[in-house]
């Protein structure tokens, strides 16, 4: 290493962060790399490191909660020991930690305060996150293998048939020509343009991947056009270096040159003209599949770096960050009246602010399920709002209930995507039988129930940097029992989540935060700090809503509604309200609104610079 830096911290105080760690999100004694890397393959949770790792801890202890951020993209290492308390009258062992990089700068930021200062400020420090449009905040269903353009029709006919939401429709690589990046099968995919126009009609958006890579032929026009741009990476004797992808022998555009992100932006025009709404990168660590030591390219390879010039073991881990950047900003010049979408595999600090990830190839298991969760929770600590992972695992074929519990826990996260590879199975819902459909489209419903509260978190994050899914310990980090508890989730500041991670499991038990919970489907109420035991069947898993929170929902006319749940007598509650403002940048208004006990009554009120007004929404009290 060519620098070393060890800290001690509080016996009592727990890891977290570090980027997408499947092992997380409390992160448990070892040596975490930090290297973007594909796993080549299905990952499970003692799979390390993964796709997308920086170099950003939150550590939180009794005497506060504080985020350590290392500005340095090299390779390097963190090595995390937890502390221990002495007993009687033996002495605390301090916790440590050890970063070891293999170059550049030693630049360190520390914020300190309450989690939620902490992630205000990390937004402000690396860039508010972007606001993913209405529709990407809906159900989307991609897969690796449709086909042709009939079997797209053919899935998206079967959720209509049977009346279940369908936000947006994923093509993969088998939809371009030769595995060639902007590109088309035209065989087929003929006429793409019109199906997506035809899916757009019934409500369902079309999304591309895009790899990085470019198929190293001459006479094909990206290839070509790249030469005469010098855009891609070369070695130190100026020779372009290749690499194996999925279209065969490639090359790979230099993202850290300012005109190289320019001449890429460009290129998305030919996505939207094929009627594309969003966009999602892959295969951008970069990956290699020839053997240079580690699927990714030579640590010889030299890029730009913004003009200060340099090689890959500074530029890998921002090769997804500035090829995000690149996408943002063409598609921003390209559609300005539009907020762009794309979400990325890799990345780095700031990713934020171009789009969201998901968790990769995760496997498809019962630990893969829980994983899942860990990748959601850490990278939200890390400042990424949007993700989620591969809804039934990415490579096997889950038996019906554990599709249907990692459906139910996607349901609740910010990307709800069922993904699969080549030949992996279905993912539709009705595949799995009667039963798993039926608790499918409540899951479904729900989500589009709570439609409006999800707009209201993501346009809170943007404005905060707080993220969608919170651990349990988010507004007590003092609590220790919730520091250790990794099964459950907060939802914004009003629900609670606890999914499903065992087989066989019609009950669980839940972990509370202080103040009273109500179950949301019986409406009994339970008082925390403490543990319950919830019923889990296989309709539905156990969520508690805060006593006297407002949650704006969608009404069964389709207009906003708020449901309220009662405050404790002699307090008061309330919430935040953030109406969709469209897909363009209008900045909408945050409503407050307060609620109260009057009599016997539950009273909402909206709270306004010039004062209290009456609320003319249609609401809902629960709870009493």
């Amino acid at each position: 290493a060519r620098w070393v830096q060890r800290s001690e911290v509080g016996a009592d105080a727990r890891f977290f962060g570090l980027g997408g760690r499947a092992a997380g999100p409390r992160l448990a004694d070892g040596t975490y790399r930090l290297w973007n890397s594909d796993p080549g393959g299905s990952f499970a949770p003692g799979d390390d490191p993964l796709y997308l790792t920086m170099p950003v801890q939150l550590v939180v202890a009794d005497a506060g909660t504080h985020l350590v951020f290392h500005d340095n993209s090299w390779d390097g290492s963190v090595t995390l020991r937890e502390g221990e308390e002495g007993a009687g009258s033996g002495h605390d062992r301090p916790g440590t930690t050890e970063l070891r990089v293999d170059g550049g700068p030693l630049r360190c930021w520390v914020v300190v305060g309450t989690p939620a200062r902490v992630l205000h400020a990390w937004a402000g420090l690396t860039g508010a996150p972007a606001v993913p449009p209405a529709w990407a905040l809906g159900y989307q269903h991609a897969r690796w293998g449709f086909g042709s353009a009939t079997e797209v029709r053919r899935v998206v006919a079967g959720y209509q048939e049977r009346g279940l939401p369908l936000g947006a429709v994923h093509l993969d690589i088998d939809h371009y020509d030769a595995h060639q990046v902007f590109t088309v099968d035209r065989v087929n995919f003929p006429e793409l343009p019109a199906l997506a126009d035809e899916l757009r009609a019934q409500g369902t958006r079309l999304v591309s991947i895009v790899d990085p890579a470019v198929k190293a032929e001459p006479g094909n026009a990206l290839f070509d056009s790249g030469r005469a741009e010098d855009a891609f990476v070369r070695d130190a004797r100026r020779r372009i270096v290749r690499g194996v992808v999925w279209p065969g022998e490639s090359v790979y555009p230099d993202f850290t040159a300012p005109h190289v992100r320019a001449w890429w932006g460009r290129q998305y025009a030919e996505r939207l003209g094929q009627g594309f709404s969003g966009f999602w990168h892959d295969m951008n660590e970069p990956v290699s599949f020839a053997a240079f030591g580690d699927p990714s390219l030579p640590r010889s390879a030299r890029h730009a770096l913004d003009g200060r010039g340099g090689d890959h073991r500074e530029a890998h881990n921002v090769y997804g960050l500035c090829m995000a950047r690149a996408a943002y900003e063409g598609l921003c010049e390209l559609r300005p009246q539009e907020r762009p979408f794309l979400f990325s595999r890799s990345g780095w600090a700031g990713l934020q602010r171009y789009g969201g990830t998901w968790s990769g190839d995760v496997e498809t298991s019962w630990a893969g399920l829980r994983a899942s969760l860990a990748l959601v929770l850490g990278l939200g600590l890390c400042g990424i709002p949007y993700s989620g992972p591969d809804v039934g695992g990415f490579s096997g074929r889950p038996p019906a209930e554990l599709y249907l519990r990692w459906f139910q826990l996607g349901a609740w996260l910010p990307l709800f995507r069922t993904h699969s590879a080549m030949n992996a199975g279905r993912r539709e819902p009705w595949v799995y039988g009667d039963e798993v459909l039926a608790h499918a489209r409540a899951a479904l419903e729900e989500r589009r129930r709570l439609h409006p509260y999800f707009v209201t978190l993501s346009q809170l994050a943007s404005r905060t940097g707080a993220p969608y899914v919170r651990p349990l310990w988010w507004s007590a980090p003092e609590d220790r029992a919730l520091r250790d508890c990794d099964d459950a989730f907060l939802l914004g500041d009003a629900l609670l989540v606890a999914p499903v991670f065992e087989p066989g499991a019609d009950r669980r038990a839940v972990r509370l935060p202080r103040g009273r919970w109500y179950d949301t489907v019986g409406e009994r109420a339970y008082d925390g700090p403490g543990q319950v035991l919830l019923d889990a069947p296989p309709s539905r898993v156990p969520v508690l809503a805060r006593a006297g929170t407002v949650v704006p929902v969608r009404g069964e006319d389709g207009e906003l509604e708020l449901e309220v749940w009662a405050p404790l007598r002699g307090r008061t509650g309330g919430g935040l309200v953030v109406r969709d403002p469209g897909d363009g940048w209008e900045r909408a208004e945050v409503e407050r609104y307060v609620t109260r006990w009057k009599n016997d009554r539950v009273m909402v009120v909206r709270e306004t610079d010039a004062g209290v007004e009456e609320v003319t929404e249609r609401v809902r009290v629960r709870g009493v």
